[in-house]
């Protein structure tokens, strides 16, 4: 049988290595492409091997092939032999031209098809929520973890982060080009500093599914506490939270959908990076060209700050700060697994033992999870000796719902509290309303912004037991604080006494 043979620039040792990189490397991606397939589950790992690094490797070997013939015609170019000095050919008459100008297209179309197959992926999964949370694994490990629990966990994070259009697209991927770089090399901050800076608006975002325009009403809302004390004693609020809309044309503008009212534009500076502090804002109101300035009273800005800004307009975000993200307090964690069973309530002190327990500072979740392990049933031991005999298996259960709890909320590696991320939404442990709603804004005409709570909800009951009242009128109830404290809280804001670890 006669021999094959290939154009004699071919045999060098550089083609052939590009040749075995490109062959192995298409190997390989064809079985893991196969498998991941097969599996129906996509691995972030295995995913940027198979679409990121593969293809790239693979043209780098086929990049090799022509530059080791090119090397070789050179070498063969300098020798005294007459028949090498002119440039290679391509004649279709000769078998072994033939046989090369096949292959080499066979090649091109085996690495084309697979090429735009793995960009096609490539595209898809570095969209992937798996992408965004699971590949960085330390740092997005908080991020990752609170999105699962979210109302948004089915939506992609790019659908928020990143949005339509190519332009944003780009952008966020140069963006991630220098974050892959600070996972890799250790390089991020910790916590990772919010909020985040050149985020798409929330008109260009949020409001694809969410039409602000839209009146809602009213939205019944039951909030269940559980109290310091030996019973654990329930304490739930009914409210009505007073939503609203915010456009004229639909309604009146009322509620707390009023700060998205399209007939006005709201601004604002803050001093501070978290926005949690705002002394001016400004409120225009777009038909007559009115325009009212609050400034706090107690602290106002200069002329020199107000120039330096930045001002900011206002939309979804500056309330709905945490949508996919919230990192709540052990207090509103241990509160829901008592709601729900996860943690038996009727275990004396068992809401004060558990947040004391996940609310301690520690280095590491190892270390967590053996001193949680360590201090529930070391309590009871202690101080009721009986309940720690009789109730070992209840005891045991608030051990682990308290140590997943603390999975859940607090991320030591990443030096992560609930204390770093304020909720904006509500005013219980931060000041989330009263930022702006207090009344030392003032603004020249000697106006205030109003601190009434029953513009934005009414308490339709609250209490339990003999302290359960329910309202009769539509204006609902006055607050009544569960602990006595007399008259301090109508003149003290929640988040000034809760931490979200204590009452």
């Amino acid at each position: 049988m006669k021999k094959i043979r290939y154009p004699r620039l071919a045999y060098n040792k550089t083609t052939l290595i590009g040749l075995m990189i490109f062959l192995v490397t298409m190997l390989t991606f064809l079985i893991l492409l196969f498998m991941e397939l097969a599996a129906g589950s996509s691995n972030p790992y295995v995913g940027i091997f198979v679409y990121m690094v593969l293809p790239p490797v693979a043209l780098f070997g086929l990049l090799l092939i022509p530059i080791g013939m090119w090397r070789r015609f050179k070498v063969l170019q300098s020798s005294d032999r007459p028949d090498t000095a002119r440039f290679p050919y391509v004649d279709l008459n000769r078998a072994t031209h033939r046989r090369t100008a096949l292959l080499l297209l066979v090649v091109a179309l085996l690495y084309s098809g697979l090429a735009a197959v793995g960009s096609f992926q490539a595209y898809h999964h570095s969209e992937s929520v798996e992408f965004c949370g699971a590949t960085c694994h330390v740092p997005m490990k908080p991020e990752y973890t609170t999105y699962q629990l979210s109302s948004h966990a089915r939506v992609a994070c790019t659908a928020c982060h990143v949005g339509e259009g190519v332009g944003w697209y780009a952008k966020s991927k140069l963006s991630g080009a220098y974050q892959v770089y600070a996972s890799a090399f250790d390089k991020f901050p910790r916590p990772i500093p919010t909020p985040i800076k050149d985020l798409r608006p929330a008109r260009e975002t949020c409001e694809r599914c969410h039409w602000p325009e839209k009146d809602s009403g009213g939205q019944q809302r039951l909030i269940t506490h559980y109290m310091y004390d030996e019973e654990n004693t329930e304490w739930p609020i009914n409210l009505l939270v007073k939503t609203g809309g915010g456009d004229p044309e639909t309604g009146q503008p009322e509620g707390i959908h009023w700060h998205m009212n399209t007939a006005v534009e709201t601004e604002y500076i803050a001093r501070d990076p978290q926005r949690q502090d705002i002394p001016w804002i400004r409120v225009t109101e777009r038909e007559t060209g009115r325009v009212t300035v609050y400034q706090d009273e107690d602290d106002p800005l200069t002329e020199e700050e107000i120039a330096a800004g930045p001002v900011r307009r206002m939309d979804c975000m500056d309330c709905h700060n945490r949508p996919s993200h919230k990192f709540r307090s052990p207090d509103f964690a241990v509160d829901r697994a008592l709601l729900t069973g996860r943690i038996p309530r009727d275990l004396p002190e068992i809401k004060r033992v558990a947040v004391e327990a996940t609310a301690a500072h520690y280095e590491t979740e190892e270390e967590a999870h053996r001193e949680i392990a360590a201090r529930i049933p070391g309590f009871y031991r202690k101080e009721y000796p009986d309940v720690s005999v009789a109730r070992r298996v209840d005891i045991e259960k608030a051990v682990v719902a308290t140590q997943t709890l603390f999975s859940q909320i607090l991320f030591p590696e990443m030096k992560v509290r609930w204390t770093d991320y304020p909720d904006n939404i509500g005013h219980f442990i931060e000041p989330g309303c009263f930022r702006c709603h207090t009344p030392t804004k003032v603004s020249e005409e000697g106006w205030t912004i109003t601190q009434d709570c029953n513009v934005c909800h009414s308490i339709l009951s609250q209490g339990s037991e003999d302290r359960f009242e329910m309202a009769s009128s539509p204006e609902g109830l006055e607050f009544v604080h569960p602990e006595d404290i007399d008259e301090e809280w109508r003149e003290t804001g929640c988040f000034e006494c809760h931490e979200g670890t204590q009452p």
